[in-house]
Formats: structure tokens, C-alpha cells, sequence
């Protein structure tokens, strides 16, 4: 039909421009090649297949002079088509082409050469005889005997003119393109633009005048993506058939895909298009997949899905035939030995990959390109994978972690949480709620768990009363209201994983997850780069059109690092190039990096001398694997091995680093180090990479072995200590109990605060130090405790509070340090509750200077010394621990411990003095050492010591020795020492405390006056003491009173006493009396003394006593004076008896002031 359609467009005088038209693979070129079978006339093939680039096949336009890299300019392309059109007819039949080709010497050379070897002689002669040629000599005689002659003109003449003839006709395809002079060169600026058909039309319709082809078959030329060298073409074509000299129809026939011209556009430019219905395509190349199979004996090899599954990327059937060619010569030259050990599927993958992307495959075998870096890029995918599984097991942890925490204990008792929360909100008188159309009591909608759930996530609730009234509360905030930082529904899924089945399942998981971790290293590579499908698909976008075909090959497996076992000769059981080049590398005493790749490590092995295996070499991580897969066969070569690690460790530390983390064989190697090599533990931890080493020793020791490793080397229980968290961040995976193995304490838990699982392990050992950071972090990170303020002010009470046993137990163990370290240190520990401070003080192990730093701290005070030891009672009352009462004071000075000056010190201090001044000491016997204690101690400040005087129950009979002066004077004060002859004898040479003695007791001494000896001075100082006036008249009626004129002093004190108690003496001498008004003070009282006792004076006595008083009474006296003295009821009485008695003349009220204006007497009457 094809072939039909082309003849018919052939013949038609009307079509010179015909389009075959049809996707790649089609079947374009076939159509064409049965077509030309017939085709009788001749024709010009020109094919751009093998003109395509790698990069691409896009095509630049002439617009710029320089096409970028890996694309094709249009005028290349051009240039191809005039090669293959010009250079593909014969050159003897294009004779005036300017485009010159070499062409071979025929038969007919050898006379040509030799026609110009005697036309150059002939030309030689004629120059020789020019002067007789022209004289005309030469041609005489015209007879045969001149026959050279003529010949030679003849032949001369022929030469010249075929020289001639040959130099015209090669001028004619000369051209000046450029003018060069030196390095200077002229050239237009079009000739490297323009366009190369068109430059050389003349040529191409030379060409089809010299030639008998009347079709031109152009093929591949779509595959450029550039419809513009079509406009070109077409306007060839059009001149050719045009030209007069062109006797024939010339026509194009273009091979071209479908979608090479936008709509109609192709109409333009072919007269006939003839389309060609694909043969093959993605849903029927299964078929020839399976033909091509069968054709092959192939069939049973491969698996029927992957050849039905990987036929939909292949659509060409060219390229099916040469895959499966290629498959054949594959298979026979890689199966020499009949065996069929090659995976049958893999083959054939690899080779569908070398025929789709033929580029990358050549730089795969240099380990280069862009399936290399996916098959380089498996370490980090496992590293990726393990990554994601250890989040995933953090997040596990987290759960239960975060589940532990939760103070509800189960979902009923945090919805009653937040229940309660809710009908705070209610207001008054509102018990129903309206939800989901339906009224309901409060309490049943809380009951109801499926509808508390939907109704604590509303934004607002209707509730109503019982009468029906209605009303709208916002519950936006309820749920921050009751944990500001978690919802409701997050704590409900945190209890959740609280449950024992939530829990068990997370551990199943976390369990799974970390066999999934240590089986990485041994998973197939598209199981590992299927779990980072994401991350690898920037790397597939570089096979462009082909990325789907190569993932699904790579994804299922067909592609993988074992690629090299089916592109080279070399197979299982042989040397591989890599395995060459290693062993080439060590016999040139080379040492290659430890991760250099060994395909056949057992051949390798094998090819090794024994004592390689204590040189570096060894130290290679296939070699390792492969030897510690078989230890009984090649345990001289393993023991080989652990001699040159003990002997030069420090210088393994790259081969330890690569092979933890791709060795397969991690569990054997550090078992065969530890047992077989006893310094390796300590090696490890003395080493930079001393973390690695203990991760893997932890991850990978048998139990027993681990328990003991710090027997090996004591220092890796330190080393652990201090370094735990730079060990975990390794992101080694390994089972956290199996720290608990390890004897450790930790340093700083805040160090692991981002790995809970190992958190809460080490809190439940207990194997950390006792601090007040870590001891914080286990209570509110691990355990989810809350009461940090209370922990802080009384730490062991909180501690005790938890009732968590693994935390009590922690701090009971090793209390001395906990004391130490904490209850010491720190400086807001001071809030210890009494009975834990009893509990504390009666630990009979800890040195006592250390517990009374602890009570030095706390603010309780302990009721009794009943629970204290006896040790420390002297230590309990200098910090003032004890509550301040008699009955303990009274316990610690019966005590055996007993310190003076410890019980002083406490009953001198304010906060005692304040409680026990309201509260008497107990009059009992037995409270007797404690009253005579306070009694006599001489070390009380005085203000203390007046306080617990006055707080004993009874007085004494005596004063105390030894007390100072003050403290004999607060005992009289405090009347605390019964009033007798023996006290005050006591006190003799003590004269003022004997006054204040008697002055304190002077009724005691008033009625038993007799029996105590004193003399007037003695009585003067009783005067001036603090007794009632009516008790000093009784003393002063004991005195002498005569000699009061010489004793100032004694009249004035006695004068007062006589004013204030109103006394009258009518038996007083007029000396005393004078004495008494003369020496006493102030003036007010001297004149009321005056006025009651004038009449015991004469006028004489009078004048003098008015004398020696102060101014202005000392101005009565006879004279012209007239003294005012102040308005008083005394002064008033006083001028009235002097008046009386001619003192004065007379007196009266001043003028302009509140006084008395005396009027003396001119002379004495």
C-alpha cells in the first residue's frame, strides 16, 4: 500500500515535495527501502542519522557565527546534504564542480602522460628552431624527409591547445572569496552567514544537469527540530525543476515525524504526505519483545512480567532487534562455561540501558556518568535510611517518653480534667447543653466519651437552663486554660501511647526498626534506594525522556552495583579489573584506601601472600567481610590481622572509620579485638575516635563481654561518663538497656536530653552522678514531675514525695554523696520539711560536719530532741534547728553533749527571746538546773538575760556569783532574790545596788527596818529612788534634819519630797525650814515651801531668805525697787503674807502685763 501511494506521488507531474510521515520507529525507513526495490530509475539517498549529536538534537539558525555546544547549526546541516548529494555521483561526471575530489588514474593515464611528455619535447624543439619557424625554414623541404618537423609542429601545437582547453574550462569554477596579504585578510561578511545551499545553488543545479537522479531521499533530517532547512529545500527544489537546463522532474522525499510542523503548517510544503501506522508501540512491543526472545531460545530465561513491564519504554523495533543481538553475543562470550549464572534479567537490563543511552553506558565502564552516581550514591542511602529509621525510633521513644509524663492516668480521669474546666463556664443555673441538636444534661454529655471528644473541639457551647433560657459561652481558650502547650487531643494520643498494648506495640516497632538498621549493610541496593525515592529524583531527571525507563530498572533491581559482572569478561570465581588493580597496587607496595572496591574478595585473598596480611593491605573493608564470614577459614589470616592492629592502632583509624560504617561484619570484628587482643578496649578509648569505638563495642559485643569491659580497662566507665552523648550522637543504633551492662555514672543527663529512650534508661539504673542538674532532669524530663520550684526549696522531701522507687532508691544509695552534692550545694535548699530533716540526721554514717552544713541551710525547726542523736543536739541548737521551748532546752542541758555556751548562744538570739519570753519555765524540781542556768549565766546580753529572769517561776534566795553588776541589778529590778540580811549583806561595797536592793523590797525593809543598819547618806540615796513620796516622808522621819544648812543637796531632795506629798513639819526649826526653801528647786517650789513654812521664820529671817532666792524675788528689799514678779497662786500668796507682815508695802497687777508689781518698803519697818 506504502509502495503504491510512493509510485503513484512519483509519477505525478504535480508533485515534487512528498512527506512519509509517522513516529520514530515506525517503520519509515523499511517503507522506503521496499519502495526503492522497485523503483527502476536512479535515485539519491541522504541520510543525518549518524550527524546527530550526543548532547541533543536542536539546531541553531545562522543568526549567531558560533553554535553553542552540543548543538548543530543549520548550516552543518546543509553542508552535509551538499557533501552527501555532490561527493556521492561520480566526479568525471561533474567535471566543472568546484568542489574537487580525488579521484583514480585509469588505463588511459599512462597515455596522457605520455601524449605530455611528448608534447613538452615537441614544445622544447619548436622553442629550439623559433627563428626558423618564422623565417619558414622549418618547413622546408615539404617532403617526408622533414617529417620530424612537422610532427613536432603538429604535436606541439595539439599540447598547447588541450593545455589550453583544460585552463579555460577549470576557470570556469573559480572564485574570489577573499583577498590575503600577509596576515591580513578580506573577506564579505556573508559568505559565513549565508546560506550553504543557496551559496552553492549553481553547484546542486549543475549537479542534477550532469546527473540522471530525479528523486532525492532525505531521512533524519526532523530529528534537528529546525522546520526552517525545510523552507530551504523546498526553494531548491522549486529552482531545479525550473531551470532550463534540467530536463527531467526532480522530487524530494522526506522521512519526518508527525509533530515536526505545527497544524497545517506542513500542507505548505508538501504536495503529498503519505502517513505510516506505527507497526510497534509501548503497548504492543511486548510482542516482539517475546518474538525476539523466542527467536533467540530466550523465553525461558527471562521472566515474563519483567519483559511485559519493562516492553512499555521500548518502541522501536530496530532497537528491540539489536538489544536482544546484543544479548545473544552477551550471553555466549559471559557463559563460556555453561553454568548460566548470570541473572538472565539483569543482562538484558544492562543491555537495554546500553542501547537507550549508549553515552552514559561507555562512562559506566570508567565508573563515570549518571547511573554511576546513583550506583556511587549507596552509602549515603543507606545513611539516609538509617537517619530516617532512627527518627523514627526517636519519635517512638518520644511518645512513650512523653506518655510517662502525663499526670492523668488514664482518658477518664484528663477528660474530668477538662470537664471540671468546662462547667466553670457555665453560668449559674445553667445544667444543660445543647450539642448536635440535642439537650442534654452536663454531666451525661461528659459521660458520654464520643461526644466529649467532639465537644471539647468547639469554639463555643449553648447552654441552657431549666426553664429554657439559653445562652452562648466561647470555649476558644479551655483548652490552654487547662496546658498552654499541649491540646487536648495531643494528650489523649500521648495516653494513648501510655496504654500497655500502645506500649508494647512501640517497642515491637522500635525492635523492628533496629533489625531493619543492622540489616542495611546487607539489603539489596534497590530496596535502599526505593526508601529515599524522594531524594533520588533530581538524579533521574538527568536521563531526560529516559528517567522512567531507568528508574523502574533501577527500582526493581535489574540495575544495580553488580552491573560490572555483565559488561566485562570477568565474572564470579575470576579476578575483576578492580580486583587486578588492587593486587597490582599492594605488590607496588602501595596501599590503597580502605574502602577500594574488591569484587572477588576469596580470589583476592587467595592471590595474597601470607604475610600480607600483616602489612595496611589488609585493612580493606571486603577483605575483612569476607574473612570474618568464615573465621575457620581463614583464622590464621584473622589472627595475621589483629597482630598488626594491636601493633600499630593509631594508625588504623581511617579503616575503623570506613568499616563501621559499611563493614558487614562490625559483631565480629570488635569481638575478635576484644578477646583476642586484651589492650584493645583500652586503645579504643584513648584514641581520637574513642566514641566510635565504644558505640560499636556497645552495639555490637555480646552482653557478657560488654559487662566486662571494665575490667579491661577501667577507664571506659569514665570515658562513658563524660562522653555519652558524643557516643549516641554517632547515631549508632544499638539496644539501651545494653548501657545498663556498664558500670557508669553519668555526668550531665542534659547532655542526652534529645534521646529519651537512653534518658530514661540511665534515670531507671540510676547510673548517673548525683547533682542538682541531673537529678532536675530526671524529675521534669524523664518522669514528667512538675513541682521544680518545690524540688528546688526541699529537694530530698520532694524526692521522697515522688514515690518513684528507681529515683528514691538512687539518692538512699549513696546518700553521702547526694548530701554533699545537692542538699549542700544548693544554696535555695533550705525549705527540708521536719521529718525529713529527722531522717536525714540520723544517718549514724555521714561525718557530722557535712549534716550541719545540711541544717545550717533549712528554716524548719524541729519540735523535740526526742529523734535527734545525741551528737548533733549541740550542732541542732547553734543553728537554731530546734523550736525554741523550755522542754528542749531543758533535754540538751541534761544531755550528754551539753555546751554552755551552744544553749547561751541560742537563748540570746531575738527569734528565742520573742517565744519564750511569753512562756514561764516550769517550777518543778526538775526544771531546777535549767532555772539556776539561766540564773547564773553571766554570758546573757543584759536584755536577755532580763527576759528569762522575768520568766522564772520563782525567786531566789540569794544572788548569784559571778554575774556582773548590770545582771545584779536586773535580778533586784526583776525582784527576783528574796529581800533578806544575807542578800544585802551580799552586796556590800555594792552600795547603789544596795539602795535599788532596798528601794526594790522597801516595804520588806519599812517593816523590818530594825535589823538593817543605815546611815543618812544612805537614806538620802533612797530619797532619790523610785519609791512613793509617803514611804520617803518614812525614811526622812528617820533622819536628822539638823544639819540640812550644810547639806544643800539633802534639803533640796528632801524640800521636793516635802512640796510634791504636801508635808507640814510643824516642828521644824527655822534653820531647816530656811534650809529647805534656800536649797530647793525648782523656784515655784521654793516659794510654796516659803509660804508654808514662813511662820516658823522671822522678819530678819524673812529678809535673808528673800536675799539668797533668785532675781526678781531677791529684789524685796527695802528701796525704791519695784520688783514684778509672775502671776502664780503661789506668788499671789506669797505678797499676801508678806503684806501681811509690813515685808512689803503693798502690790497689785502690773499695767500691760500678766505679773505682780511689788512695792517695796522704803526702809525696813
Amino acid at each position: 500500500m506504502y509502495s503504491d501511494a510512493l509510485t503513484y506521488a512519483t509519477n505525478n507531474p504535480n508533485v515534487s515535495n512528498i512527506a512519509l510521515t509517522g513516529p520514530y520507529g515506525s517503520g519509515k525507513s523499511s517503507i522506503i527501502k521496499t519502495f526503492l526495490t522497485k523503483y527502476e530509475r536512479p535515485f539519491l539517498p541522504i541520510s543525518l542519522a549518524a550527524f546527530l549529536p550526543e548532547a541533543d538534537g536542536s539546531v541553531t539558525t545562522t543568526e549567531g557565527r558560533h553554535p553553542q555546544r552540543g548543538t548543530v547549526s543549520k548550516q552543518e546541516i546543509e553542508r552535509s546534504i551538499l557533501q552527501q548529494m555532490l561527493y556521492g555521483a561520480d566526479a568525471n561526471k561533474l567535471p566543472l564542480s568546484r568542489f574537487k575530489r580525488i579521484q583514480s588514474p585509469g588505463w588511459s593515464s599512462w597515455l596522457i602522460s605520455l601524449f605530455i611528455i611528448v608534447g613538452l619535447i615537441a614544445c622544447w624543439h619548436l622553442l629550439q628552431n623559433s627563428t626558423e619557424i618564422l623565417s619558414g625554414a622549418f618547413f622546408k623541404p615539404r617532403d617526408l624527409t622533414n617529417w620530424f618537423n612537422f610532427v613536432s609542429f603538429s604535436v606541439g601545437f595539439l599540447f598547447l591547445w588541450q593545455l589550453l582547453h583544460y585552463i579555460y574550462v577549470k576557470s570556469l569554477g573559480v572564485s574570489l572569496k577573499s583577498i590575503s596579504l600577509q596576515d591580513i585578510e578580506i573577506a564579505p561578511e556573508t559568505a559565513a552567514e549565508e546560506s550553504i545551499l543557496n551559496r552553492h545553488l549553481d553547484e546542486i543545479v549543475y549537479f542534477f544537469q550532469s546527473t540522471k537522479y530525479d528523486l532525492v531521499i532525505i531521512e533524519d533530517l526532523d530529528r534537528f527540530n529546525n522546520p526552517d532547512i525545510f523552507v530551504t529545500l523546498r526553494e531548491i527544489n522549486s529552482l531545479i525543476n525550473a531551470n532550463a537546463g534540467v530536463k527531467r522532474q526532480i522530487r524530494f522525499l522526506y522521512a519526518l515525524r508527525d509533530n515536526m510542523f505545527v497544524n497545517t503548517d506542513r500542507t505548505k510544503f508538501f504536495e503529498f504526505i503519505i502517513p505510516v501506522i506505527p507497526i510497534i508501540n509501548s503497548s504492543n512491543s511486548i510482542d516482539k519483545v517475546i518474538e525476539q526472545g523466542e527467536r533467540l531460545s530466550l523465553d525461558k530465561r527471562l521472566d515474563r512480567q519483567f519483559l511485559r513491564e519493562v516492553s512499555r519504554y521500548l518502541n522501536d523495533l530496530r532497537l528491540i532487534q539489536n538489544i536482544f543481538n546484543e544479548y545473544a553475543v552477551y550471553v555466549a562470550n559471559l557463559e563460556t562455561d555453561g553454568e548460566n549464572i548470570l541473572d538472565a534479567n539483569k543482562l538484558l537490563a544492562i543491555l537495554i540501558y546500553k542501547n537507550v543511552l549508549p553515552s552514559d553506558f561507555e562512562e559506566l565502564h570508567r565508573e563515570k556518568g549518571k547511573l554511576a552516581d546513583i550506583l556511587h550514591r549507596h552509602d549515603n542511602y543507606v545513611a539516609n535510611s538509617e537517619i530516617s529509621y532512627k527518627d523514627q525510633i526517636s519519635e517512638l521513644e518520644k511518645n512513650i517518653s512523653n506518655a510517662e509524663k502525663q499526670l492523668p492516668t488514664d482518658l477518664d480521669e484528663l477528660r474530668k480534667i477538662y470537664a471540671m474546666t468546662l462547667l466553670t463556664k457555665a453560668p449559674s443555673g445553667y445544667t444543660m447543653i445543647e450539642f448536635n441538636g440535642a439537650r442534654n444534661e452536663a454531666i451525661q454529655i461528659i459521660g458520654n466519651h464520643q461526644q466529649f471528644d467532639e465537644l471539647i473541639e468547639t469554639p463555643e457551647i449553648l447552654f441552657r437552663s431549666p426553664q429554657g433560657h439559653a445562652q452562648r459561652i466561647n470555649i476558644r481558650g479551655l483548652q490552654k486554660e487547662v496546658n498552654s502547650e499541649k491540646t487536648y487531643q495531643e494528650r489523649k494520643a500521648e495516653l494513648d501511647h501510655k496504654s500497655g498494648e500502645s506500649k508494647d506495640a512501640a517497642a515491637l516497632a522500635v525492635r523492628d526498626l533496629r533489625a531493619k538498621i543492622s540489616t542495611l549493610r546487607t539489603t539489596k541496593f534497590n530496596e535502599i534506594i526505593r526508601s529515599d525515592a524522594k531524594g533520588t529524583q533530581e538524579l533521574f531527571e538527568a536521563f531526560g525522556e529516559n528517567k522512567e525507563l531507568v528508574r523502574f530498572l533501577v527500582f526493581e533491581g535489574f540495575l544495580d552495583d553488580s552491573y560490572y559482572q555483565y559488561t566485562s569478561l570477568f565474572h564470579s570465581g575470576r579476578l575483576s579489573p578492580n580486583d587486578n588493580k588492587y593486587l597490582i597496587q599492594i605488590r607496588s607496595f602501595n596501599n590503597p584506601s580502605p574502602d577500594f572496591q574488591i569484587d572477588n574478595p576469596k580470589e583476592v585473598i587467595a592471590a595474597m601472600r601470607e604475610d600480607d596480611f600483616r602489612q595496611p593491605f589488609a585493612l580493606n573493608k571486603a577483605l575483612v567481610d569476607c574473612m570474618f564470614s568464615d573465621p575457620r577459614e581463614y583464622g590464621s589470616h584473622i589472627e595475621k590481622l589483629i597482630a598488626y592492629i594491636s601493633s600499630n592502632f593509631s594508625m588504623c583509624g581511617t579503616f575503623f572509620s570506613i568499616y563501621y560504617e559499611r563493614g558487614k561484619r562490625v559483631t565480629e570484628l570488635t569481638s575478635a579485638l576484644t578477646s583476642r587482643w586484651p589492650g584493645f578496649v583500652s586503645a579504643a578509648i584513648s584514641s581520637p575516635d574513642s566514641a566510635s569505638h565504644i558505640a560499636r563495642m556497645i552495639a555490637h559485643l555480646p552482653e557478657k563481654d560488654i559487662s566486662s569491659l571494665h575490667q579491661k580497662a577501667s577507664g571506659i566507665s569514665e570515658n562513658i561518663a563524660s562522653n555519652l552523648s558524643q557516643i549516641v550522637a554517632l547515631g549508632i543504633d544499638f539496644e539501651p538497656s545494653r548501657l545498663a551492662l556498664i558500670k557508669f555514672e553519668l555526668k550531665d543527663l542534659r547532655s542526652i536530653r534529645e534521646y529519651p529512650a537512653i534518658a530514661r534508661l540511665i534515670a531507671e539504673e540510676g547510673q548517673y552522678e548525683l547533682s542538682v542538674e541531673n537529678v532536675e532532669f530526671v524529675f521534669r524530663d524523664v518522669y514528667g514531675l512538675t513541682a521544680i520550684r518545690e524540688l528546688q526549696v526541699k529537694h530530698y522531701t520532694t524526692v521522697l514525695r515522688t514515690e518513684n522507687p528507681a529515683l528514691i532508691d538512687k539518692v538512699q544509695s549513696d546518700f553521702d554523696l547526694y548530701l554533699k552534692n545537692i542538699l549542700i550545694q544548693s544554696n535555695t535548699n533550705t525549705e527540708e520539711e521536719v521529718e525529713t530533716i529527722i531522717e536525714v540526721i540520723n544517718h549514724d554514717e555521714i561525718d557530722g560536719k557535712y549534716l550541719e552544713q545540711f541544717i545550717a541551710k533549712q528554716s524548719a525547726k524541729l519540735p523535740s530532741l526526742d529523734q535527734v542523736p545525741a551528737r548533733l543536739h549541740s550542732m541542732m541548737f547553734r543553728h537554731r534547728t530546734m523550736k525554741a521551748s523550755w522542754e528542749n532546752c531543758l533535754a540538751y542541758l541534761a544531755g550528754e553533749n551539753f555546751d554552755p555556751m551552744t544553749l547561751t548562744a541560742y537563748l540570746d538570739h531575738d527569734e528565742s527571746l520573742s517565744i519564750l519570753s511569753s512562756t514561764a519555765v516550769a517550777d518543778q524540781d526538775s526544771a531546777l538546773p535549767l532555772r539556776q542556768f539561766l540564773l547564773n549565766n553571766s554570758d546573757f546580753s543584759d536584755s536577755a538575760y532580763r527576759t528569762y529572769i522575768r520568766a522564772l517561776p520563782k525567786q531566789f534566795k540569794q544572788f548569784p556569783d559571778g554575774v556582773s553588776l548590770d545582771k545584779l541589778q536586773i535580778l533586784i529590778e526583776e525582784k527576783t532574790i528574796t529581800f533578806s540580811e544575807a542578800s544585802f549583806a551580799f552586796l556590800e561595797g555594792k552600795e547603789d545596788l544596795q539602795v535599788l536592793y532596798v528601794a526594790n523590797n522597801i516595804d520588806r525593809y519599812l517593816a523590818d527596818k530594825a535589823k538593817f543598819t543605815l546611815d543618812d547618806d544612805f537614806r538620802q540615796k533612797l530619797l532619790i529612788s523610785k519609791i512613793s513620796d509617803d514611804r520617803k516622808l518614812k525614811i526622812i522621819a528617820d533622819m536628822d534634819l539638823t544639819s540640812l544648812a550644810s547639806l544643800p543637796d539633802r534639803a533640796s531632795v528632801i524640800g521636793q519630797i516635802f512640796h510634791r506629798a504636801g508635808a507640814d513639819f510643824d516642828d521644824l526649826s527655822a534653820e531647816v525650814a530656811q534650809a529647805l526653801v534656800i536649797h530647793s528647786k525648782p523656784i515655784a517650789t521654793q516659794i510654796s515651801l516659803f509660804n508654808r513654812y514662813q511662820k516658823a521664820l522671822s522678819d530678819e529671817e524673812i529678809w535673808a531668805t528673800l536675799n539668797q532666792l533668785p532675781k526678781p524675788f531677791s529684789e524685796i528689799e527695802p528701796g525704791w525697787k519695784q520688783p514684778t514678779i509672775p502671776t502664780t497662786p503661789e506668788n499671789l500668796e506669797l505678797v499676801e503674807w508678806l503684806e501681811s507682815r509690813s515685808i512689803i508695802s503693798s502690790s497689785k497687777p502690773a499695767l500691760f502685763s500678766d505679773e505682780i508689781r511689788v512695792y517695796n518698803r522704803r526702809k525696813k519697818g
